[in-house]
């Protein structure tokens, strides 16, 4: 489709072979943070999980992938999130990107077209909004458009794809959870039965000669392992760090890399990979904080609270099991919990 908000600009496209050539950044142990949406207490939250793995003596590279920006309308919200997240690791999302240089293409998000037009116009309002506040902000508009599409880390042996959507495009959904997983748990009826095929994700990982992507960009968790040319890859998609990404819960989910092969105590749910560990990892942020600066940002009747309050309320029609699929197992099944 070719309307604002379903459509894919031809400058948010690459090849797999991109993540190819040598890594930019060498860690031991990452945060891959998507979906961050502008919650400045999730970042907060954050920030301390980094600070205490650093008295347990981890030094943790902070690595944002794309949508750092969403609910952040104020002038104050958008300047601190985007300083604090600039000072780290990112690439931009599809946010981003229309903040940083918009286009014909709305909120650039993409959208298949299963997604009712409703969304698609809230979204691209929402996105309207948005642009008009950070036009007043030319410096870092600036900053988010020098922002590379992708990445690729080096975290011991694993060589890692950083991206915001998928391996082909700024704003794809291969890697989404309802075209990776047969299951449709808590989904429409209406969701398309295709899923990107397993020869597609070969001969992705094939070129990239990579063994894991970690994605983000359609707001539900997932993490699927697959075996290529005999060796084991993994896609692993967080979901949203700055939104609940399972039914009854309040907490948003990171993806954690490590060598350190320990499986983390607050890990959802994970698995090793040549001495490699991958790990979802729960963002307890102050929900009661979030919603009240949520609500002043986008009281009642505005698009956002429309297309996204019941959610960050209560979490999506969608639960925690269905976010390990394949070899990648749950470490911590916790009951819903609301505060």
């Amino acid at each position: 489709m070719n309307q604002p908000g379903q459509s894919c600009p031809l400058h948010y496209r690459y090849l797999p072979t991109v993540f190819s050539g040598p890594a930019s950044h060498v860690a031991e142990t990452a945060y891959i943070i998507g979906g961050l949406y502008g919650n400045p207490e999730a970042l907060r939250t954050i920030l301390k999980m980094r600070d205490d793995e650093a008295r347990a003596g981890r030094g943790v590279s902070l690595v944002f992938n794309g949508d750092f920006n969403w609910f952040n309308v104020d002038a104050s919200g958008f300047r601190l999130i985007n300083e604090t997240v600039l000072a780290h690791i990112a690439i931009k999302g599809n946010v981003e990107a229309e903040i940083g240089a918009p286009s014909d293409s709305g909120c650039g998000c993409n959208y298949p077209d299963y997604v009712d037009s409703t969304t698609v116009a809230r979204s691209n309002d929402i996105m309207t909004t948005m642009q008009s506040v950070a036009a007043g902000m030319p410096d870092l508009c600036d900053a988010l458009n020098a922002l590379p599409l992708v990445l690729t880390m080096q975290i011991g042996d694993a060589r890692v794809g950083v991206v915001h959507g998928d391996a082909e495009s700024l704003a794809g959904w291969s890697f989404a959870q309802e075209q990776l997983v047969a299951t449709r748990a808590g989904r429409s009826e209406d969701v398309p039965s295709a899923l990107t095929s397993a020869d597609r994700i070969m001969e992705t990982f094939r070129a990239a000669k990579v063994c894991a992507f970690a994605s983000t960009h359609t707001c539900l968790p997932i993490a699927k392992d697959y075996m290529v040319d005999g060796q084991m890859r993994l896609i692993i998609n967080n979901g949203a760090a700055g939104m609940p990404n399972f039914a009854g819960t309040t907490y948003g989910v990171i993806t954690r890399i490590s060598t350190d092969c320990a499986v983390p105590p607050n890990s959802l749910y994970g698995i090793e990979l040549g001495g490699v560990r991958f790990d979802a990892l729960p963002v307890h942020y102050d929900q009661l904080a979030w919603v009240k600066q949520f609500i002043a940002n986008w009281p009642t009747g505005s698009p956002a609270h429309a297309s996204y309050f019941d959610c960050i309320r209560t979490g999506p029609r969608f639960q925690l099991s269905d976010a390990a699929s394949g070899r990648v197992g749950l470490v911590h099944v916790r009951q819903p919990a609301h505060t």
